[in-house]
């Protein structure tokens, strides 16, 4: 969608798929204000310049991504030694 302004304007299902999240994640990034957004009557766009704009603002710079700690070295040792075991 564009207009005389030269604004290209994206629904919500468009832009949820483009960044590969459910619209329910997209309207959470647009609640908190990581994302801006605008609402004509009943309809939200947002301009795709901020959307991609939005992108390049979550990229992970090369050697800041810190480790999974979601889970011990036990327990990830052990989650191998399973696979390892289904493979054999």
């Amino acid at each position: 969608m564009s207009s005389s302004t030269g604004i290209v304007w994206l629904n919500t299902a468009e832009t949820a798929r483009r960044l590969g999240v459910t619209p329910r994640t997209l309207y959470r990034f647009i609640d908190e204000g990581q994302l801006p957004a605008y609402r004509f009557g009943r309809v939200i766009r947002l301009k795709e310049t901020e959307v991609e704009q939005f992108i390049d603002d979550c990229r992970i710079a090369p050697g800041t991504l810190e480790a999974d700690t979601r889970y011990t070295d036990d327990e990830s040792e052990s989650e191998i030694s399973v696979v390892e075991s289904s493979l054999t």
